[in-house]
């Protein structure tokens, strides 16, 4: 056994960071199953992920010191799960955990009978707190166990009957004001974002404005997107020598983040860039889009092409010790031409904005984004940037999931075809490759790659991500084999998490044995759910296919969620995306024949996200939506289909512009 502990086994890197703990660690499985049921021991169930820094502290606190450890060894069987591995268990106990306690969050910490019920739940606790209370607990049982198990029981059959309490509704342009409504109340107009501090980047709601503007003409809520947009790219969330963002802001201003750095959030945010370029021609977006995208290219890409998950917040054991900078060390590797700009437009003091007089990068107010371009603040720029690649990094965490690496997909192609660079494209069909070669197998999906071995079977997410990821790279290169593959996953989607009784998709297939509920994934987190990206999926793949069986399926979704939905339709973000496709006069765009990149790059430039495309430049292939098109006089043709009835076919661009820019209005 590698390490002290069962742990030494493992791919995760979070597990890997705990083989050596005197705790007797077990991953989650049968043998910590039997040997919780053979010795009639409590499970402690700890659940975080390789780049939490508090799971960090948590481990330094307790789980490396014997007190501790003889504590969890004599009376408890201890495991430990990456959430990022098994998202369904982190699901279904956070929800037991939140409904214990009011809230969430990671490290989360978890007693269990042998038969994994749950019945007490927290996240952090320090080293005090975690001692009296696994006495505690332990005393309990010993003394009156069934009021345990029947606690389990009691918190199990809540977890199970939570889905069918689902409300009814019907979703329409009515929705989509409530969560206009919503966002309007709760923003915050001086520096963007939602509610207090702590802010989280919360991207698909800004792309979901970025809709309701287009179709309203709401000033509002565009001034919503750029206001956060604007102050999120100048605050200390953004990585300004490296490019991209850190999880999120610890205060209201955008300037102190907690500086660990996810695939997901930049895969999320790169998109949302990227749409609001289109829609404003903002210089400054689509300079963060790009170096956000090439901050994934240069150091989140595995040399096979898959996109690795996180970087950690800590270096050297120091929260956001490799991102910040003290003054004096400025002043001794800049010039002081470059020092002297460096100081002014970031706010570099002596004190520093930081802990320890550090300082974090950030643009201040007064400046625009173009000051960015003057020649003394790139080759500080350089330099810095050079100087801290010298540093410690942070670790990463380079496991390769298949739904994170499909968010990814989607956004390198969207990026190569918003701003016109081949090395995105590139990436997206690199990953997509990966994915196809090692992480499927024997018609379906595998979740986690790491260390030259696949694993864990698929969950609802995988497919509707990489699916997502796969209909964007087709619109980009219209290469026929990504549009089979993702209707061969979709195939595959539908036979392993589709609802036949009531609609929707579980997170999980039927077979998945070591769970004590099958639940439903609805609403949308820092991550979109599987069944929000499905309907957009699934409303796509009838444009392209002029297949009606997909848009009844994407309906279905809508009738499922609908009750939930209602209540909350500003925590459904990307299902409202999804129904202002299903509310708009979507289109279908076909472009035969040469020069058809020329006319393609219009429809790149434009934000017109309620579409599906194909190109064919050669011989026209078997995708329907291609099938039987012309080009008129040897010249590019577009056809334009709005609910699988097509206009006349046209090589005037400016007609076909006037038909593909109708959409339907509504008011706010």
């Amino acid at each position: 056994m590698n390490g002290l502990n069962r742990l030494g086994r493992e791919k995760s890197p979070y597990l890997l960071q705990h083989k050596n703990n005197p705790v007797h660690w077990y991953a989650w499985g049968d043998e910590a199953f039997e040997a919780a049921r053979e010795q009639n021991k409590l499970i402690f169930l700890s659940i975080g992920y390789s780049t939490c820094h508090w799971c960090h502290v948590m481990e330094h606190d307790s789980f490396e010191k014997e007190e501790v450890a003889d504590l969890l060894n004599k009376h408890f069987i201890s495991i430990k799960v990456d959430r990022e591995e098994r998202p369904d268990l982190d699901q279904i106990y956070m929800e037991a955990v939140m409904g214990m306690t009011g809230s969430g969050g990671w490290p989360m910490s978890v007693f269990l009978t042998p038969d994994l019920k749950p019945f007490y739940g927290g996240t952090f606790f320090w080293r005090p707190q975690f001692l009296q209370l696994l006495a505690g607990l332990q005393k309990m049982w010993e003394t009156d166990p069934e009021k345990i198990r029947t606690s389990g029981r009691e918190i199990a059959d809540y977890l199970s009957d939570k889905p069918k309490r689902a409300l009814q509704g019907k979703l329409g342009e009515n929705t989509l004001r409530q969560a206009f409504s919503l966002y309007s109340t709760s923003i915050d107009g001086v520096y963007g974002g939602f509610g207090h501090a702590p802010k989280f980047p919360r991207s698909t709601d800004l792309s979901l404005l970025l809709r309701i503007h287009r179709r309203t003409g709401s000033t509002e809520a565009l001034a919503m997107v750029e206001v956060t947009l604007d102050n999120m790219a100048r605050g200390g969330i953004y990585d300004h020598l490296g490019g991209g963002f850190h999880r999120y802001s610890t205060d209201a201003e955008w300037l102190t983040p907690h500086f660990e750095k996810m695939l997901y959030d930049n895969a999320l945010l790169a998109w949302t860039y990227l749409e609001a370029y289109q829609v404003t021609q903002k210089p400054m977006y689509a300079s963060v889009a790009r170096e956000t995208l090439d901050y994934i290219l240069r150091d989140m890409t595995s040399p096979d092409g898959g996109f690795y998950s996180a970087e950690d917040a800590d270096s050297e054991g120091v929260e956001g010790k490799f991102y910040c900078w003290m003054e004096d060390e400025l002043e001794k590797v800049l010039t002081p031409e470059e020092f002297e700009k460096i100081k002014n437009i970031y706010g570099v003091s002596h004190d520093g904005n930081f802990e320890h007089g550090m300082n974090i990068l950030h643009l201040l107010r007064k400046y625009d984004w173009p000051v960015k371009d003057d020649p003394l603040i790139k080759s500080a720029h350089r330099k810095l940037f050079d100087i801290r690649e010298k540093r410690i990094h942070p670790l990463k965490d380079d496991k390769i999931l298949t739904d994170l690496n499909g968010l990814m997909i989607f956004s390198q192609a969207l990026g190569y075809q918003v701003l016109g660079d081949e090395k995105y494209l590139k990436a997206a069909q690199g990953a997509a490759r990966f994915i196809g070669k090692k992480l499927y197998r024997n018609g379906a999906l595998l979740h986690r790659y790491r260390d030259g071995e696949a694993g864990i079977n698929g969950f609802v997410n995988d497919y509707a991500f990489f699916i997502h990821g796969l209909i964007g790279l087709f619109e980009s290169d219209f290469d026929p084999k990504w549009l089979l593959l993702a209707e061969e996953l979709q195939g595959k989607q539908d036979e392993l998490f589709w609802d036949s009784r009531e609609g929707g998709y579980f997170f999980t297939a039927a077979n998945q044995a070591d769970l004590i509920v099958r639940k439903k994934e609805m609403h949308d987190g820092a991550c979109p759910s599987g069944n929000s990206v499905s309907a957009l999926n699934l409303l796509r793949f009838s444009g392209l296919t002029f297949n009606t069986g997909y848009w009844d399926k994407g309906e279905g979704i809508f009738a499922a969620l609908a009750g939930d939905v209602g209540r909350y339709p500003a925590g459904y973000s990307m299902t409202l995306i999804a129904l202002d496709y299903l509310l708009d006069a979507s289109k279908e765009i076909a472009i035969i024949g040469p020069s058809s990149r020329e006319a393609m790059a219009y429809l790149y430039r434009t934000f017109l996200p309620n579409k599906v495309l194909a190109m064919s430049v050669g011989p026209v292939n078997d995708i329907p939506l291609l099938k039987g098109r012309e080009a008129i006089d040897g010249k590019a043709t577009f056809y334009v289909c709005e609910n699988q009835t097509c206009r006349l076919p046209t090589n005037d661009i400016e007609a076909a512009k006037k038909i593909i820019l109708d959409f339907k209005k509504y008011d706010l």
